[in-house]
């Protein structure tokens, strides 16, 4: 999740762990990182879970159902284990630091023969093929930057990097650092844009139906990500396979990086070019942050 202001998770959360061992057959292990906060700042600490149990029965995820979880960035993951052992250290998010700032990452895809050279100070704990790409992926900002990039020198960078790391299989993946929220699709992901005015939605995986128009607030927006659609009564869109999407203050943001012939054109040409308004950035301040469920 990516939002506009603070928000809880617990509506999405709630269908989502489902799909840990219940809906679906993701019950290697779980784990949740999010970016606290109870203001319209952005927040720096991460509360971090993970379980090596399925989350349909793990009593962590039972007490993060009804947990007022209030953030801009959440990522989450249900694991399936391909590449790694059933164990703690494999379970997604996973978390590092870099420039002063916690980085989340959470993939699902299988990646093979990848072996990439780590010659700094990010190394896996666990033996998935997910935490070696993130660790790469660290590694390789870290070099392409002498300072904090911007949001979107960063998307520019991540756009040279991670076909280097998907050209080695299904690479879809949610990477945030509690400023923006990148999204990347090999073969399937999903997002939806929640705003004013809200309507009645009704999740997939539990029988749950709820009215956001009584939860959120006029200036409540966020987009939701996952690979497949949570609510059976919404607009869900399919990211396309090698898009890289990233979305700041609950909204997609626009491509400004230069195509390459190396990358396909017809990703780039449905490359989502919603701009954030002036008006929208500005009204972010001062605005009451919600701890409403979505």
């Amino acid at each position: 999740m990516n939002s506009h202001l603070p928000a809880s998770l617990t509506l999405s959360f709630t269908g989502f762990s489902q799909r840990g061992g219940c809906t679906d057959h993701h019950g290697d292990g779980w784990g949740i990182a999010f970016f606290e906060s109870d203001c319209a700042a952005t927040g720096k600490g991460v509360r971090h879970f993970v379980d090596k149990s399925s989350a349909a029965t793990s009593p962590i995820a039972q007490m993060l159902k009804s947990y007022p979880i209030k953030s801009h960035n959440v990522v989450a993951h249900v694991r399936k284990a391909t590449v790694g052992s059933v164990a703690l250290e494999n379970c997604h998010p996973f978390v590092r630091e870099l420039w002063g700032r916690y980085w989340v990452f959470a993939h699902n895809g299988d990646l093979k023969n990848y072996a990439p050279k780590l010659h700094g100070s990010f190394k896996p704990v666990g033996s998935t093929d997910s935490e070696l790409a993130f660790c790469w992926l660290m590694q390789e900002l870290a070099k392409s930057h002498a300072n904090v990039p911007s949001v979107d020198e960063l998307t520019c960078t991540l756009r040279e990097l991670v076909p280097q790391i998907a050209r080695h299989g299904t690479f879809n993946f949610l990477l945030s650092n509690g400023l923006a929220l990148w999204a990347h699709a090999t073969t399937k992901l999903h997002y939806v844009l929640r705003a004013h005015p809200f309507h009645q939605v009704h999740l997939k995986d539990e029988d749950v139906t709820v009215n956001l128009a009584q939860l959120n607030s006029p200036e409540d927006r966020l987009a939701i990500v996952v690979t497949e659609p949570l609510t059976t009564d919404e607009d869900w869109v399919a990211m396309l396979p090698g898009q890289l999407m990233v979305f700041v203050d609950g909204t997609p943001l626009e491509c400004s990086c230069p195509s390459h012939h190396s990358r396909s054109i017809h990703a780039m040409q449905h490359c989502v070019a919603l701009r954030q308004s002036k008006a929208a950035s500005s009204a972010s301040i001062n605005i009451a942050a919600t701890s409403n469920p979505v």
